[in-house]
C-alpha cells in the first residue's frame, strides 16, 4: 500500500505499511448504543425503544382478577410496566414526582400549574411518554404543544374521585386510557340509586362517545359497568382530537441485532425485506456499517412480529446474516441514534516505511498509536460513504440529482460493475436495451432498490416522469443518501484544502464549536446557535484549538467560513454547476439543510498488541509477517479506515 503525499495528517510520526480487511474477521464493527453499551452485549436494550415485555396469559389473568377491569380477551396491554425512570430519565422523573407530591397537598388550583417534561420531536416517543405518564399518574393530564409535552391536573379526576374513591378513579382512568377492545370496568357495588345516577351522568357526559354504562344487580348488590363502544357504532368524521388520540396507538415494531458479513447495510435490508414481504422502508437503523467486515448493529422492522422474524433465520443465514436480541419495541430507530462504534481490527503484513529496519517496527507502531490516541485524526468521510462500486460512486449520482438531471442519474444508478453476476448482467441489459421488464426478470430478488426502480420504469417509461417515479419508489433514506454522499465528498475536499492553506491552528473566519464544553461533538449536536466565527483577536490570543474547528456540510441552512475557505466552497459548488443550488430536489421531495462536522476526531479506549510472528497461513509461507491487533471506539459518523490511515500514514481508500 503506497503512501499518499496528498493526504493531510496531523501527527508527525512515521507510520508503517500494512494491509487491512484481508478477511471480514479482520475487521469487526460493533455498534455502541445511546447508553454506551455494545449492542450485542447480553440484555442490552435501547433506552427509549424499550417496550414492556408481554406477560404470560396466566399472569394476565391473575392481574385481571385482582382489578376491577374485565376483558373478553385476556390480551390486555400491560401498561403498568412503563418505567418512567427509563422513559423520561431519572432527572425528569424526579421533577415529576416532586410536582405530583406538591400538587396533591395544594388546594389552590392556580398554585398547581403545569410541568414541562421536555421536547420530544419523534411522535412515537411522544405516544410512549403520554401513555406511561397517564398510567403511573392517572390524575394527570398530558398535553402536547408542538413537540413539547406538559402535564397538569386532570380536571375530571377530582370529580370522579368524589363520586367513587380515589383508587377506583385511578383504575377507571387507566381503563379509559388503555382502550382495550372488548374490555369493561365495573365500579364497586353502590346501593344508592341517586349516587349511581351521578356516576352514570359523569361518565356519559365526559366519555359518552367512547363508552356506554349499564347498572346490573348481582346477589342483591347493584353495580355500574362501563364498556367500550364498538368502533362500528361511532361512524363519524375524523377530528383533530381523533388524530391526537391515534398518536397514542402502539404500532407493531420488532427490534433485533443484525450480524452481517461482507454485506452492505442497505443490501442486507433489501434482502430481508424481500424475504419478509415488506418494503425496505419498513426497516430503520441507527447507522450504515462497512461491507468488508463483520458488523453488529441495532435494527427495527415495522409490521413484523418477533415470531415471524425468527421463522426466517435460516434464510437470512444463507446470505451471511444472523439475528439476535429479538424483542417487541414501541417505535422505530432514528438514524444517528447511537453513541458510536467499537472496532476490533487486525492489520497484517506490517513493514516500516522507507529504509527503516524491521527491528524498529515495535517502536514505530507504539509511536503511531500513541500519537493518534492523543492528537486524533482528520475526520474525513470514509470510502464506504461513497459506495463500494469501482465505476460510478454514489456522490456522482447525488450530483446528478441535485442538478435535477433525472435521466442521467438513472443511467449512473444502473451503471454496472466489472463483475459478471446476475445484478450486473441485469444492469447491462437495461442500459443496452432499455427494457425494464426483461431487466427486472434478471435482477435478483434481494436487490430491492434496483427492482423498485425497474418496476416504476416499466410502468411509467424511462423518460423524465418515469425516472422521477423510479426515484420516488425508493424510501426517503435511500434517496437522500446519494445527496449526502455528494456533500460528503465536498466536505472531504474542504477539509484537505483548509489544512493545506490555513494550517493547524484556528484562524480568523474559521467556524468553531462554541458550546460550554471544549472538544469534539457529534454532528447532530452542531446547530447554528452554537457556531461561532473566529475573530482576529481570538486568533491572536489562541483562544480556540483545532479540535473545536468545524466545517459545514453543504446545504441550505448552513453558515460558511468567513475566510478563503468560504470562497473555496462557493467556487467548488459552482464548478459542479451548483452555484445557485437551493439543495432541494422538489420532484423527489428531498431537502438538504446541511450540518456541521468537527474537523478532527479522536479514538477512545485504544488498546493494541503487536505480533512479530504468526502461525503460517499456508504451506508455502517461508516467513511470517508481523501484525497488529487494534481496538478502539469512535463517535458516530467517524470512520475506522480514516483513523487507520492516520496511524499508518497511508491512504487506505
Amino acid at each position: 500500500m503506497e503512501r499518499d503525499s496528498l493526504s493531510c495528517f496531523i501527527s508527525d510520526h512515521e507510520g508503517f505499511y500494512g494491509t487491512i480487511k484481508n478477511s471480514p474477521q479482520d475487521f469487526v464493527v460493533i455498534e455502541i448504543d445511546i447508553n454506551g453499551q455494545l449492542v450485542n452485549s447480553p440484555n442490552v436494550h435501547e433506552e427509549h425503544t424499550k417496550r414492556p415485555s408481554q406477560p404470560s396469559p396466566a399472569t394476565k389473568r391473575d392481574k385481571l382478577k385482582q382489578s376491577n377491569v374485565k376483558s373478553d380477551d385476556t390480551d390486555i396491554l400491560n401498561q403498568d410496566c412503563f418505567d418512567l425512570n427509563v422513559i423520561l430519565g431519572p432527572a425528569v422523573n424526579k421533577e415529576l414526582e416532586h410536582f405530583t407530591n406538591k400538587m396533591r397537598v395544594q388546594d389552590n388550583e392556580q398554585e398547581k400549574g403545569e410541568l414541562s417534561l421536555g421536547m420530544y420531536p419523534d411522535k412515537h416517543l411522544r405516544a410512549v411518554v403520554h401513555r406511561a405518564v397517564r398510567y403511573n399518574y392517572p390524575f394527570l393530564q398530558t398535553v402536547t404543544n408542538q413537540t413539547e409535552i406538559r402535564v397538569r391536573e386532570e380536571p375530571d379526576f377530582k370529580e370522579l374521585a368524589s363520586l367513587a374513591s380515589e383508587g377506583e378513579a385511578e383504575e377507571f382512568f387507566r381503563f379509559i386510557d388503555a382502550k382495550v377492545p372488548g374490555s369493561a370496568f365495573t365500579f364497586l357495588p353502590d346501593d344508592s340509586k341517586e349516587h349511581r345516577t351521578s356516576v352514570h351522568h359523569f361518565v356519559s357526559r365526559r366519555f359518552g362517545k367512547l363508552v356506554e354504562t349499564k347498572s346490573f344487580t348481582d346477589q342483591q348488590k347493584t353495580s355500574i359497568t362501563v364498556r367500550l363502544r364498538e368502533r362500528s357504532k361511532q361512524p363519524r368524521k375524523r377530528t383533530t382530537a381523533d388524530c391526537q388520540e391515534e398518536e397514542d396507538e402502539v404500532t407493531l415494531y420488532t427490534a433485533f441485532i443484525l450480524r452481517k458479513e461482507n454485506l452492505e447495510t442497505l443490501e442486507a435490508i433489501s434482502y430481508m425485506a424481500a424475504v419478509l414481504g415488506v418494503l425496505p422502508s419498513d426497516f430503520t437503523y441507527a447507522g450504515i456499517k462497512d461491507k468488508r467486515a463483520i458488523t453488529f448493529q441495532a435494527m427495527v422492522v415495522k409490521k413484523i412480529s418477533p415470531e415471524r422474524l425468527l421463522n426466517k433465520v435460516s434464510e437470512f443465514e444463507r446470505r451471511g446474516m444472523q439475528i439476535s436480541h429479538v424483542r417487541s419495541v414501541s417505535e422505530p430507530l432514528k438514524l444517528g441514534r447511537l453513541q458510536g462504534n467499537h472496532f476490533d481490527l487486525v492489520i497484517r503484513d506490517l513493514k516500516p516505511h522507507g529504509k527503516r529496519e524491521l527491528a524498529e517496527l515495535q517502536q514505530l507502531v507504539k509511536d503511531a498509536v500513541e500519537n493518534v490516541k492523543n492528537r486524533g485524526f482528520v475526520n474525513y468521510y470514509g470510502p464506504q460513504r461513497f459506495g463500494s462500486g469501482s465505476c460510478v460512486q454514489a456522490d456522482q449520482v447525488g450530483l446528478a440529482l441535485l442538478k435535477e438531471k433525472m435521466e442521467a442519474s438513472l443511467k449512473l444508478f444502473f451503471t454496472p460493475e466489472d463483475a459478471d453476476d446476475l445484478q450486473n448482467k441485469a444492469k447491462r441489459h437495461f442500459l443496452l436495451t432499455g427494457n425494464a421488464k426483461e431487466s427486472l426478470a434478471l435482477m435478483p430478488a434481494y436487490k430491492a432498490r434496483e427492482r423498485l426502480m425497474l418496476r416504476a420504469i416499466h410502468r411509467y417509461g424511462s423518460g423524465e416522469e418515469g425516472c422521477i417515479r423510479g426515484w420516488l419508489s425508493l424510501p426517503h433514506s435511500m434517496r437522500v443518501f446519494y445527496l449526502h454522499s455528494y456533500c460528503s465528498r465536498v466536505w472531504n475536499e474542504a477539509a484537505k484544502y483548509r489544512l493545506q492553506k490555513l494550517g493547524f491552528k484556528p484562524v480568523q473566519g474559521d467556524l468553531v464549536w462554541a458550546g460550554a464544553e471544549k472538544g469534539l461533538r457529534n454532528t447532530e449536536d452542531l446547530n447554528t446557535p452554537q457556531v461561532h466565527v473566529v475573530t482576529f483577536e481570538e486568533e491572536k490570543d489562541d483562544l480556540f484549538s483545532l479540535d473545536q474547528v468545524i466545517l459545514p456540510m453543504p446545504g441550505n441552512t448552513v453558515k460558511y467560513p468567513e475566510n478563503l475557505l468560504g470562497q473555496w466552497y462557493k467556487d467548488r459548488l459552482a464548478q459542479d454547476g451548483l452555484g445557485s443550488c437551493r439543495f432541494r430536489v422538489t420532484p423527489l421531495k428531498l431537502n438538504v439543510p446541511g450540518c456541521y462536522r468537527p474537523l478532527l476526531a479522536k479514538p477512545q479506549n485504544v488498546t493494541y498488541s503487536l505480533r512479530t510472528t504468526e502461525e503460517p497461513q499456508g504451506q508455502s509461507d517461508e516467513t511470517c509477517a508481523p501484525s497488529i491487533s487494534l481496538s478502539f471506539d469512535l463517535d458516530a459518523s467517524c470512520y475506522a479506515t480514516v483513523c487507520l490511515g492516520e496511524v499508518m500514514k497511508c491512504n487506505l481508500s
